[in-house]
């Protein structure tokens, strides 16, 4: 694999360069001229790991795509019209050669082989006798290694509990040499390394359990373990994992009344992993996620890329004083119709009069990537599932309804009343915007109905309803990385062939 081998020459290199977020390191390394004598201190490893984050907000990752693809492909979002950038997410228009956001795929390894090098280079100073103490950076690293095989394995592999047997991604944990050709492993084994990778980096992680506001601390190694164990339905390691969380006392759930206005903050009380947004660095200004969720022609070049469906609307309809209509607001359906239809979603631009989270320009809003909230949902779905002796219906039922609480009009569940999709409801409305909904979809076996008659926008590679059965679900490998890596020609995905 070429492409990903020179990706790795530069990586580390690369990663120094970055500027880091707000409340990051800022210190240079002790070599940056040599990526293979760059980190010689724990101050130069976490420089490392600042730039691994900072080539996370890209927009062909965290910084846009990725939360727009799982909203877009879940049926959660619609467009109004065709041709302003993405479409294919909605209409799932790729092939290799065209449409195939490759992005994912390379910046994703990017990130990995980042990773790889910093690793590789921590083990040569200490087994070359440094007195160092690497272990948080360790930590990290590992933590955001299995983040990044979690986020390539569902773009590219099918769910885990549908064909674990079926093709992921390459594995690929050390630096690689130019002859190498990495083949896919299958999803199992990228799960497996996953779970490695986080069971290692909570070990490096635990020597402290305070809140890491800005890195990746051992909470949020926590909160994905619980994430990635929901996915392989491994219901009781879900819930100990989440119930550790919430347990810990060192985060909390907003009270209804404070849910709109955390928009506007940085580092809240529910935010276990969140990337800091500077303006000078990683702000993707009219590129940015709150840009294309925000209501076209509101402010100069803002298209209304895409907008809430119907089918969300009505979801979050089912209490019209849910306090997560304060974070939405009329589309441009309502511009031209003069009908109200409260689609455009403000979560990025820090509400809805565009205050962002306290930097100068309001599109560079922190990505939150793990939050409480999120934490209590997979709680109700696991114990709702668990064998534990304290989990159950009415376990699961406290942990919803402690979220419920957003939409206080609507009766608490019970433990004869909750069920899955109860959940998986609950996840939408509160997830929305954060890239959950096809993922969730997928994994829990529900048919995805698009929102196709809500505008004139002909839709030709898919029907109105898709389930995981379809071709398409998954990404194509990009054209381009098949040339670099021929071994990989025979392992494309079947709906791409």
């Amino acid at each position: 694999m070429k492409k990903i081998y020179y990706l790795w020459m530069s990586a580390l290199l690369s990663a120094l360069t970055f500027i880091s977020c707000d409340g990051f390191l800022d210190m240079q390394p002790g070599n940056s001229g040599n990526a293979e004598g760059a980190i010689v201190t724990a101050a130069d490893a976490q420089v490392a790991i600042n730039g691994v984050m900072s080539a996370m907000t890209s927009s062909s990752y965290y910084g846009r795509n990725l939360f727009m693809y799982g909203d877009a492909k879940g049926g959660d979002l619609t467009i109004y019209s065709a041709g302003r950038g993405l479409d294919a997410f909605y209409t799932f228009n790729h092939t290799p050669n065209s449409g195939s956001y490759s992005g994912f795929w390379s910046r994703g390894y990017y990130c990995i082989l980042q990773v790889n090098s910093l690793l590789n280079n921590i083990k040569k100073q200490e087994e070359e006798g440094s007195i160092e103490d690497f272990t948080s950076a360790k930590g990290q690293a590992l933590t955001l290694r299995a983040l990044f095989y979690f986020d390539l394995v569902r773009l590219y592999g099918l769910p885990y509990n549908y064909n674990k047997t079926s093709y992921g991604v390459p594995n690929i944990t050390e630096p690689l040499t130019i002859e190498a050709q990495p083949t896919r492993a299958t999803v199992e084994e990228n799960y497996r390394q996953i779970l490695q990778d986080l069971s290692d980096g909570a070990t490096f992680l635990s020597e402290s359990k305070s809140r890491q506001n800005g890195y990746v601390g051992y909470y949020a190694n926590i909160a994905l373990q619980a994430r990635v164990k929901l996915y392989m339905e491994d219901y009781d390691g879900a819930l100990s994992a989440a119930k550790e969380i919430i347990e810990s006392g060192e985060y909390s759930l907003y009270k209804p009344e404070e849910w709109v206005t955390s928009w506007s903050k940085q580092f809240g009380s529910e935010s276990i992993f969140e990337l800091g947004i500077t303006t000078e660095e990683s702000d993707l200004g009219t590129s940015s996620l709150g840009f294309y969720l925000m209501r076209y022609k509101q402010v100069k070049n803002a298209m209304g890329w895409f907008l809430a469906s119907d089918y969300y609307l009505n979801r979050l309809g089912e209490d019209e004083k849910d306090v997560r209509w304060g974070i939405m607001d009329n589309d441009e359906y309502w511009v031209d119709n003069k009908v109200e239809r409260k689609g455009a979603c403000y979560k990025y631009m820090g509400g809805t009069s565009l205050p962002g989270d306290g930097k100068a320009t309001n599109t560079a809003v922190n990505i939150k990537i793990i939050r409480l909230s999120e934490l209590y949902l997979i709680a109700a779905e696991a114990a709702l599932h668990s064998t534990k002796p304290d989990a159950g219906a009415a376990v699961a039922a406290g942990y919803l309804n402690e979220i419920r609480k957003r939409a206080l009009q609507l009766e608490p569940a019970t433990a004869t009343t909750i069920t899955d999709d109860m959940i998986l409801d609950e996840r939408s409305k509160e997830l929305f915007g954060e890239g959950q909904r096809f993922f969730d979809m997928l994994r829990m076996n529900k048919t995805i109905e698009f929102n196709d008659d809500f505008q004139d926008v002909p839709v030709s590679h898919r029907e109105k309803t898709i389930d995981r059965t379809y071709g398409k679900i998954v990404l194509p490998i990009s054209q381009d990385e098949i040339n670099a890596n021929p071994a990989l020609k025979s392992q494309q995905n079947e709906g791409y062939k």
